[in-house]
């Protein structure tokens, strides 16, 4: 169960850490998105291990990887302006 933790909370960091490096200008601050990475891979880590129970160490990470990046997803802001069409009155 550490081990599983500690190689989620690692997989996060990476996770947050490639996303920050890649997509400066869409996301906040690193201070916001690293955090959030790990803290997302520990809580997918964390229901992926109730769900299946001990075995399954590789799932237990795939599920640290999918929540840890559903996580970042949600800090994403669009690329370009966001156009606003107004009605004419």
């Amino acid at each position: 169960m550490i081990l599983e933790a500690l190689c989620a909370a690692l997989l996060g960091l990476a996770l947050a850490w490639a996303a920050a490096h890649r997509l400066p200008h869409r996301l906040p601050a690193p201070l916001l998105v690293l955090p959030t990475g790990v803290a997302g891979a520990l809580f997918g880590a964390f229901v992926t291990h109730t769900a299946l129970g001990a075995g399954g160490f590789v799932l237990v990470l795939l599920g640290a990887a999918t929540l840890s990046a559903a996580s970042l997803s949600l800090l994403l802001r669009p690329a370009g302006r966001l156009r606003r069409s107004s009605a004419a009155a």
